[in-house]
């Protein structure tokens, strides 16, 4: 029996307190494939209420006793694994061969890291005569977006759960389905009633409800900055701990020394991956004023080489963008680019030849982009490039930090010493050397307007942790 109409609350499925539904709407055919139920301040109350009743005793569980539950929950998420690529492919358009080897190996990764970090954690530790415990925060809201749906919900359900805390989960109403999978995963994994908690529902309704609950005790949220900045004002009035990554517009500065050819081609990957539709994707390409048509001409066959098309095709490498709204916004930011002036090297307005229905976006470049035109300022999300010169690196510096954004920054040479140079430089929470291996023990988040609070193995245990010092314990 399906589930897509019910909530998760307290270690049963529920229905809403009012009836109400949304339609889920495959991208790909612009046709709705099922509905979930939309919930309301009641359904938040009922969650809190479950997950702070069940906090009494999940709190005071052990660090043994949590790991045990993560692996069980790993263990039943391997055996899921395909339903997990499935749902996140039709209710976001990601290529199915994408959703297996990304999407849902996110998830999977995040939740092996977490694994990894709480066997190592450190809980107290005496300092004098004090004893400094780390004891989890509470009741947690949590709210994920739709561009990566498992990575962000383990990434936030893992460490939460290591902590000790009690979770309300809401996923983006937008690409809801793989919540629900989730759901189910932790329901046969066994969590304790009332640990973990689901309610789906938009952003006014159930999120902004959530963050400003007086029985919430953090809030952890990705999206963008406009909602971030809504859901912090909500829990200003409680005093609760907000942890949020939002937006980004991240520079990729190919310095001289690189290989260029190949940088060219790999920024261009990095930008296109998950058609676009990553909040700390290299969207902005900075190359020597000297080599700016020798890039453009290998970002122009990079860009044309990706294969556009339906998700469910084992070698489509760009599925269509998420929803109407975001295709439309994109339509738009593609216009100003030309109408500002820059040079369309490939792409552009309207579909890609042969479909006429579906979210699908042209990989579009645009060369000779001035730090001031509206998509070298704007986060797109959708495969849309611009590569802009400088001329030497105090200038790369200074363009590529001249952003409201600091999620990431991309830094590309042949000298690794010149690289960390320009790193130590970088206004940015993750700096990625020469395209290295993805990395989930690293701490992800941003400077500026990009958030607060670090993800990613202990880093995301931090988040959910409060400090007590006991003075005179060692005496």
């Amino acid at each position: 029996m399906s589930n897509h109409l019910n909530f998760y609350i307290d270690g049963k499925w529920v229905s809403p307190v009012v009836p109400a539904t949304l339609d889920v709407i495959d991208p790909s055919t612009e046709e709705a494939y099922t509905a979930i139920s939309l919930g309301a301040k009641a359904d938040v109350d009922k969650a809190v209420a479950a997950a702070r009743a069940a906090f009494v005793s999940f709190s005071q569980t052990t660090q043994k006793e949590r790991l045990a539950l993560l692996n069980k929950i790993l263990e039943v998420y391997n055996r899921r694994y395909e339903d997990v690529a499935q749902a996140i492919s039709q209710e976001m358009g990601a290529p199915i061969t994408w959703a297996r080897e990304a999407q849902a190996a996110a998830g999977q990764a995040h939740m092996e890291s977490t694994i990894k970090a709480l066997e190592d954690y450190e809980f107290g530790h005496l300092r004098g005569s004090t004893m400094v415990v780390k004891e989890p925060i509470g009741v947690c809201a949590l709210i994920t977006p739709w561009n990566w749906p498992l990575n962000q919900i383990v990434c936030k359900v893992a460490p939460a759960i290591a902590a000790g805390c009690t979770v309300v989960l809401k996923p983006s109403e937008i690409a809801p389905i793989s919540g629900i999978v989730f759901a189910e995963i932790m329901d046969e994994a066994g969590v304790p009633k009332g640990v973990f908690n689901l309610v789906n529902g938009t952003g006014p309704d159930v999120g902004q409800v959530m963050a400003e609950h007086p029985d919430v005790d953090m809030v952890s949220f990705t999206g963008s900055t406009r909602a971030g900045i809504i859901v912090a004002k909500a829990a200003a009035d409680t005093v609760k701990r907000v942890a949020q990554e939002l937006g980004g517009k991240s520079a990729n500065i190919i310095l001289p020394d690189a290989d260029f050819a190949h940088a060219v081609r790999e920024g261009v990957n990095g930008c296109f991956g998950n058609s676009g539709q990553s909040c700390d994707a290299p969207t902005r390409m900075l190359v020597p004023v000297d080599r700016h048509d020798e890039a453009l001409a290998v970002a122009k066959e990079a860009a044309e080489a990706h294969r556009v098309g339906n998700p469910t095709s084992e070698d489509t490498q760009l599925g269509p963008v998420v929803s109407q709204l975001q295709y439309d916004k994109i339509q738009r930011l593609i216009e100003t680019g030309i109408s500002e002036g820059a040079t369309l090297v490939t792409g552009g307005p309207g579909r890609p030849e042969g479909l006429n229905r579906g979210y699908y976006i042209r990989p579009t470049v645009f060369g000779h982009v001035t730090p001031d035109m509206t998509i070298a300022r704007e986060e797109i999300f959708g495969p849309v490039l611009s590569v802009i010169s400088y001329e030497d690196e105090d200038e790369a510096v200074r363009i590529a930090n001249d952003t409201v954004y600091g999620l990431a920054a991309y830094i590309q040479s042949e000298n690794l010493e010149r690289a960390r140079r320009v790193a130590g430089k970088m206004r940015a929470g993750s700096v990625y050397l020469n395209y290295p291996a993805w990395d989930t023990h690293a701490p992800f988040g941003g400077y500026k307007q990009s958030g607060n609070g670090r993800e990613y193995a202990d880093w995301a245990i931090h988040d959910f942790l409060e400090i007590k010092g006991i003075v005179g314990y060692g005496s």
